[in-house]
């Protein structure tokens, strides 16, 4: 029978009351990040949540079972995974057998729902894509944290989306969405996009408050945390926004359509940015891993 696998030590601290951060396991496979690159995001995603007294929980499917939290062994059948599924894609994955699986958002947000951890770490969620009035290219990400009641810290969106369009659909979910520290919404490798959060918050302990309240006041769906790049990691709006256009103009001119689009963008700004869109990736992961650390002890105070 399929089931879900917890680690030795994600179990442990879950019944001991200790932190616990989940996170995906596509953004540290080889599907996310080219090697030996995401090797190094998977140890600095995961020192950065130890070092803040946290546990990290890996999520992903291994010999047909969800997993919550790797243990050694299973950590390099991560990061090679050539298989990724979403939340919608998990029935199959587990009916099949599925023998090694990466996670995205949505399906690291059912999976961490499921087995009570309350906070969730990634680089950027998925949202509204251009176009969408005509494609209905939507991401799962933002109806799986409308779903499950997990609090999901992120650089914002992918900035290559339609920032403005996916923040009106996360009103239209009720999802709270939360500045750390800022006024505008982060467009990934950029601090800014021009377009204001709906509330801002300066601590951990703040966010935490606000999520008990969110419980009070009936809403049983997640949070989004926005946390912006650190300054130094930044790759500025106006750079991002150039390669955009020529990524979207290079898949347009290859007839590349829906999924088929992302990989010509991301080569697109890898190019324009002479690959420091790479070290902003791991910097952004890493610090949202550590706000989400301290997050997951401050809902425990």
């Amino acid at each position: 029978m399929n089931q879900i696998r917890i680690s030795l030590e994600v179990a442990a601290a879950l019944r001991e009351k200790r932190p616990v951060v989940a996170l995906e396991s596509t953004i540290t496979s080889s599907l996310g990040l080219p090697a030996p690159y995401n090797r190094e995001c998977y140890d600095r995603v995961e020192a950065a949540i130890r070092a803040e007294g946290a546990v990290p929980a890996v999520t992903g499917i291994l010999d047909g079972s969800l997993i919550a939290g790797a243990e050694p062994s299973d950590v390099e059948r991560l990061l090679t995974a050539t298989r990724k599924v979403a939340e919608r894609d998990l029935p199959i994955a587990l009916a099949q057998g599925a023998p090694t699986a990466v996670t995205t958002v949505s399906a690291s947000v059912a999976i961490a729902a499921r087995v009570g951890i309350r906070v969730f770490a990634t680089g950027g969620i998925g949202g509204v894509h251009r176009g969408a009035a005509e494609s209905f290219d939507i991401s799962s990400d933002l109806g799986a944290i409308a779903r499950h009641p997990v609090l999901v810290v992120s650089a914002g969106a992918k900035a290559f989306l339609d920032l403005a369009k996916t923040l009106e659909y996360l009103e239209t979910l009720s999802v709270p969405v939360i500045g750390y520290e800022t006024d505008e919404f982060p467009a990934f490798w950029s601090r800014t996009s021009g377009l204001k959060v709906p509330a801002r918050l300066d601590s951990p302990r703040d966010i935490a408050v606000a999520a008990h309240a969110a419980t009070i006041s009936g809403w049983g769906g997640g949070m989004l945390i926005a946390n912006p790049i650190p300054f130094t990691d930044e790759i500025p709006a106006s750079e991002i926004a150039a390669a955009i256009e020529k990524g979207l103009a290079a898949a347009a001119a290859s007839g590349a359509t829906g999924a088929a689009v992302t990989p010509k963008i991301l080569a697109a700004i890898a190019a324009a940015t002479e690959s420091r869109s790479i070290p902003a990736n791991l910097a952004l992961a890493e610090s949202n891993a550590r706000l989400a650390a301290k997050i997951a002890a401050a809902l425990l105070d």
